[in-house]
């Protein structure tokens, strides 16, 4: 196995729950069954998934996110000074609004004691010589994004008058949830951030933003908060970062190719490569891919997670072609461009389908960079 994290073929984390997985759910939130029990049903049904990973070929494991309802609401639930809440409304996302859960800052931010440092430690008992366990969760934007909901904004402000303060406690709480997850043997992070998505939709950036702030100091604002949960990360751990537009049940958020926020996220963020989305005329070009810097990857997202249909190879082939003008070829590798289930319901594709297109990334990343890695 090629040591080098991210591999050639990946993933982004989150696959489809299984019935098992759903029941256990909800049959703890009627509390007819206990968190022990639940926890009993998820160790079984993601000691599964892994094998599956493992018999694909893959050389990642995730848990799949099956202990999560969302892919970044929960992640937050776990730090201190923040809990579970319900706004009005969900994001409203192309042709159907998500479920309504939020955060409720009531203190100091903080991130001992995550419980995603056990999740971790269960999946790490599961690498080997082929397997490297990766840890996801949502990047400190999407909770700086997060807590200036509309219906959040107040209660914000009323326990982190000073924007500032609150953005070197977000950097904090993260430097110490990577800090517990490095000490449990993770080497293998993948920060999910939705809010350069926002930034490249205009018509979502005018409605949010309504003139007050300009685009650079919300940019910036953004790309500070990332960078300080990266600080002293050690030299071994490799954290990444996937960009996203959206992935509930099939349907997607924002629209808009990467060329603004290229020369703040792709120039500047400090991670170490790039996961990034790919898959139809929403995203735009190449172009923009020329901010990679030269120590860094990316991760193609060719190949839609929200369809059942597989992709042309040749196709595909094509547009590593066109992306390889922009960063060498050696740089980069191929993915879905989100995961199958971003949030527990999960996107409009059967469990085989999912397997379907990894394989179909597998098959075309060793036919485009042999099958050695």
């Amino acid at each position: 196995m090629n040591n080098t994290i991210p591999f050639k073929y990946d993933y982004v984390g989150s696959f489809l729950r299984p019935a098992a997985v759903k029941n256990a759910r909800n049959l703890f939130k009627a509390k007819k069954i206990t968190a022990e029990e639940l926890n009993i049903v998820e160790n079984e049904e993601i000691a599964k998934l892994i094998q599956k990973q493992k018999n694909a070929g893959f050389h990642v494991i995730t848990d799949g996110e099956y202990r999560r309802a969302y892919w970044h609401l929960d992640f937050f639930w776990g730090l201190n000074g923040i809990e579970e809440t319900e706004l009005s409304h969900g994001y409203f996302f192309h042709g159907e609004e998500t479920a309504k859960g939020s955060i409720k800052v009531t203190g100091k931010i903080t991130g001992e004691n995550h419980p995603f440092v056990q999740y971790f430690k269960f999946v790490k008992e599961f690498e080997d010589e082929n397997t490297v366990a990766k840890q996801t969760f949502p990047a400190p934007a999407q909770l700086l994004a997060e807590l200036f909901r509309k219906d959040n904004i107040e209660n914000t402000k009323a326990v982190y008058p000073d924007i500032n303060v609150l953005i070197e406690d977000i950097g904090a709480a993260y430097r110490t949830v990577i800090k517990e997850l490095y000490e449990a043997g993770c080497r293998n992070i993948q920060l999910d951030d939705c809010t350069w998505g926002m930034f490249v939709d205009e018509k979502y950036w005018a409605n949010r933003q309504n003139g007050n702030v300009s685009f650079e100091d919300e940019a910036n604002k953004y790309l500070k908060v990332n960078n300080l949960a990266l600080e002293g990360k050690p030299a071994d751990l490799t954290i990444t970062t996937h960009v996203c537009r959206g992935n509930y049940h099939s349907t997607y958020a924002c629209t808009g190719p990467y060329d603004k926020i290229a020369p703040f996220l792709f120039a500047k963020e400090n991670v170490d490569a790039f996961y990034l989305e790919f898959d139809d005329e929403r995203s735009g070009g190449f172009e923009s891919l020329k901010y990679i810097p030269k120590d860094k990857k990316v991760i193609l997202g060719l190949i839609t997670s929200k369809r059942a249909d597989l992709e042309d190879k040749d196709f595909i082939k094509q547009r590593i072609a066109e992306a390889s003008k922009y960063v060498d070829l050696d740089r980069l590798n191929l993915s879905p461009q989100c995961g199958f289930a971003s949030c527990e319901i999960g996107n409009k594709l059967t469990d085989e389908d999912q397997w379907a297109k990894l394989k179909l990334v597998k098959d075309i990343a060793n036919e485009v960079w042999g099958d050695s890695q």
